[in-house]
């Protein structure tokens, strides 16, 4: 489990096509520290498994459905990532409960700066807007987020200094895709009510 909290800005760099998956090579020197083979580490929002780790960097594989469920297919050589390792047992919970499982990409549309924080909207995929609610939390590129308003087919987040700076949230224009994450309370929620006949 991650929290969405992002630890370092981190970079690809190096790309292996394996025909039906894409092996990844990173560099974090926070994340890597203690890294052993086996590891979860969220990339952009994606839970990825170490594969080796030498020095301050490491490998993960990504399989085609990862590929094709998140924008990780458009990464390369030099693409700058969020970086996060999974929560400890009695830490404490800086963001929400985020598994690293994509639900879906969006899109940034638009930014609007202001003096002392930024307003970005995101495309929303119909399937996805039930589960965005207003104040609710949501998770792009695996940043934990509070939605400020919520429509059928898009998003705003207020952005901070520190997040615009210490996350690719602050690299990303109009058009680039990213990845989201909703809030797995609101499927387990729909789910239990489905099963018992409730209307939500």
């Amino acid at each position: 489990m991650f929290t969405g909290i992002v630890e370092e800005l981190g970079e690809i760099t190096a790309v292996e096509n394996l025909g039906d998956a894409s092996r990844f090579r990173l560099r974090g020197p926070v994340v890597t520290e203690g890294a052993q083979h086996g590891d979860s580490i969220a990339v952009n929002g994606v839970c990825l498994t170490v594969v080796e780790h030498e020095g301050d960097e490491f490998t993960a594989d990504v399989m085609a459905e990862t590929l094709d469920r998140s924008s990780l297919g458009a990464l390369a050589v030099g693409s700058r990532v969020n970086l996060e390792r999974p929560t400890a047992v009695g830490a404490r919970l800086g963001g929400h409960i985020v598994q690293g499982h994509v639900d879906g990409t969006g899109a940034v549309i638009s930014r609007t700066p202001s003096e002392n924080w930024e307003i970005v909207k995101v495309s929303l995929p119909a399937d996805l807007a039930r589960y965005v609610v207003e104040k609710g939390s949501i998770t792009v590129d695996g940043i934990s987020l509070t939605v400020v308003e919520a429509a059928s087919d898009y998003f705003t987040v207020s952005l901070i200094p520190t997040t615009l700076a210490l996350t690719t949230l602050g690299l990303k224009q109009p058009g680039d895709p990213v990845n989201l994450e909703v809030d797995i309370i609101a499927k387990y929620v729909e789910r239990l009510l489905g099963s018992t006949g409730a209307t939500p």
